[in-house]
């Protein structure tokens, strides 16, 4: 875990956003299976935009939740044809205009493709950072504001690829690897179980 980056393959910013779309509650080791023939069928926004319904759900039925996604690419598609002259707009605001991608998602791409100093929230973001320590908020959107505010602007996105590693391999959500852990002599969960067990 040296490299804190997503674990998505893609070659264009156009083809990530396909990817973080399908990645939405679905592993990214399944997502990259599928993932090699969509880039090869749909190379540019347009190919995809003048694809069918049927055609795109061929493709991606074996992915969770096929039939929305394949509705979100072909209209995600479609509008970066006829509102972004084919090409994925860097700011969070604009990604969310596109069909399929939420807030999530817009930071995800505007962080990795643009550098932005943005952190995406998800699951293991979420839960990893609540545990250690790094806040207290109970939603997404107030989690992110804590993870924004302690990260200094050019950390954010490694910090947000790492925490979400760290959650995926090691802080996992039923069983955490705490004896595996580096940071387990600042995280607040593992300190308060610790005084639960001294003081039982």
């Amino acid at each position: 875990m040296e490299t804190a980056e997503t674990e998505l393959h893609y070659d264009t910013p156009f083809h990530l956003l396909i990817a973080v779309i399908l990645s939405a509650q679905c592993t990214d080791k399944r997502v990259n299976i599928y993932t090699p023939a969509i880039f090869e069928r749909y190379p540019e926004p347009a190919d995809l935009a003048a694809a069918s319904f049927e055609e795109v759900y061929e493709m991606i039925r074996s992915i969770s939740f096929p039939n929305n996604k394949a509705k979100h690419l072909i209209g995600m598609a479609t509008k970066l044809v006829s509102d972004f002259n084919s090409v994925v707009p860097s700011e969070p605001e604009l990604l969310e205009t596109l069909p399929g991608v939420g807030r999530k998602t817009a930071n995800v791409i505007a962080s990795v493709i643009y550098d932005k100093p943005v952190i995406a929230v998800d699951t293991h973001v979420f839960r990893v950072s609540r545990r250690i320590g790094l806040s207290n908020g109970a939603t997404v959107e107030a989690v992110e504001k804590d993870l924004t505010k302690g990260f200094a602007a050019e950390l954010r996105g490694k910090a947000h690829h790492w925490l979400i590693l760290h959650g995926r391999y090691v802080c996992t959500a039923r069983k955490p690897k705490c004896d595996e852990c580096g940071i387990k002599e600042y995280c607040r969960e593992f300190k308060l179980n610790n005084l639960k067990i001294a003081s039982k």
